[in-house]
């Protein structure tokens, strides 16, 4: 019977399913407050306008949206995942926590298919692919699926192991082990310690290369051995994600990676550093029948599912973060194919003056992204600030993108939904006259430059990238 369950396992399923469901409150706590704003009726790209093109994929929207609906939807993605944190459907048949992840998995779903660029990131495929698989996992009373944990295990091998090969394909920073040079500094939105490990020594960031491509191209592979091997592997894993929880925000991909990981960490190996963790609750126990057929079912479908994501691993045109089926099942992951090696940023400035001088022009600040020299990037993952991640991606070829022209005019018509995800309104919620775009070139201070006047970011003008501009212009430009 152990080759149908796994008795050694009933840590990691708490982990898996008490910590996916943390991060699908966090992301449905994300979608509620911003998605209106960016994605709603009068939102920057509006959902009506784009489901009028056609059905984008499998949504609980495909014949009508309103943001009455989308906060239903978040509201019960909440209620549900509030549930499965403190293992209230974990404690009836197995059947119920199934039904209960397979919930979160299709409501999430229909946001994603929806949400175009702002739901473009492959932490949000990662996450409808975890509570699809979890859902399987079974409840408290029997003991976990083998396949179903095999299936979990596979998923983070793709996502660790596809992430490594892409960077050793995609730039030869990885290659020559100095692409931690530049990362802390030019990620895309840095964290309170981000500035602290960029001025660490050369040596440091090869070493942190040599660590990353050891969680990335080595611990993955050792997932699949016995214990305690493959709970060796999980800890590399898991710290790995913890030194960039450290030095980075990256919404809640770390977080989740981690209770993947969790994935590897058998009942004896965590017993031994944690005492008070059970061994052989299950020892005895066998799975329901229905629930054997239903498992060995799903392993099978995700094992056909397993092709096209493997063959791309194989491949000299790796993809990275594509969905090979409009159910987000069996993706190809990935992160950091290239590494930026200097940091150009948008300022976003407006004025209330007819004919304006360089005294006229006032700056937005953003919750997340860089703006003033001396203000310390915040620490806001696993929270997902949509907003200011995209604007990161505007000089990297983004600012010919509608939602930015329309951002833009949002902000020239002082649209409060706009105005509550912009940290300060220079203009108190009133509308400016114009707009302009600067783009600059930060770095961070060095030791002596922070000493000396306090500064976190030292910047310098580039050139004017949206010329001072007024709301007719911008109607016009997005008809």
């Amino acid at each position: 019977m152990d080759l149908l369950t796994a008795p050694d396992a009933e840590f990691a399923r708490q982990v898996l399913q008490r910590g996916t469901a943390v991060v699908y409150l966090l992301a449905f706590v994300s979608t509620l407050r911003q998605f209106p704003a960016l994605l709603g009726e009068h939102g920057l790209l509006p959902v009506p306008r784009y489901l009028r093109l056609g059905p984008p994929g499998p949504t609980l929207f495909r014949w009508r949206y309103s943001d009455r609906l989308l906060t239903a939807v978040c509201t019960a993605g909440i209620a549900v995942a509030a549930l499965l944190v403190v293992g209230l459907p974990q404690r009836g048949p197995d059947w119920l926590s199934m039904i209960a992840f397979l919930a979160l998995y299709g409501l999430y779903l229909s946001i994603v298919h929806v949400g175009q660029t702002f739901y473009g990131f492959g932490w949000e495929m990662l996450l409808c692919e975890t509570g699809f698989t979890v859902a399987f996992l079974g409840s408290d009373g029997s003991p976990p699926p083998r396949l179903i944990l095999l299936a979990v295990l596979w998923l983070v091998f793709r996502l660790e192991f596809g992430a490594g090969l892409i960077k050793l394909r995609g730039d030869p920073a990885w290659r020559d082990l100095t692409a931690l040079y530049y990362h802390h500094e030019t990620q895309p939105m840095p964290n309170p310690l981000s500035r602290t490990a960029h001025l660490m020594p050369p040596w440091w960031h090869r070493l942190e290369v040599i660590g990353n491509h050891v969680a990335q191209l080595v611990a993955p592979i050792l997932l699949f051995l016995p214990q305690p091997v493959a709970s060796i592997a999980g800890v590399v894993i898991i710290l790995t994600q913890g030194w960039l929880i450290l030095t980075g925000n990256f919404a809640w991909l770390n977080l989740l990676t981690i209770v993947l990981a969790g994935a590897a960490l058998g009942d004896r190996a965590v017993h031994t550093v944690l005492p008070f963790v059970p061994v052989d609750e299950h020892r005895a126990a066998a799975l329901p029948l229905y629930w054997l057929v239903i498992t060995t079912l799903v392993a099978a479908g995700l094992l056909v599912l397993a092709y096209r994501p493997a063959r791309n691993l194989l491949s000299r045109n790796q993809l990275m973060n594509a969905a090979f089926n409009r159910w987000n099942l069996g993706n190809a992951y990935g992160a950091f194919g290239s590494v930026t090696r200097q940091r150009d940023e948008v300022v976003i400035e407006g004025t209330t003056e007819p004919l304006p001088g360089e005294g006229d022009w006032r700056e937005y600040q953003f919750f997340g992204k860089p703006g003033e020299v001396d203000r310390r990037p915040p620490q806001v993952a696993p929270y997902h600030l949509r907003l200011d991640w995209l604007l990161w991606f505007v000089p990297l070829g983004a600012a010919r993108a509608e939602w930015f022209a329309a951002l833009l005019l949002h902000l020239l018509e002082a649209d409060a939904r706009i105005l509550r995800l912009v940290r300060v309104d220079p203009f108190g919620g009133e509308r400016p006259r114009l707009i302009r775009v600067r783009m600059f070139r930060y770095r961070f201070a060095t030791r002596a430059e922070h000493r000396e006047g306090g500064a976190i970011w030292v910047r310098r003008p580039l050139y004017t990238l949206v010329p001072p501009t007024g709301a007719d212009r911008l109607r016009r430009a997005l008809r």
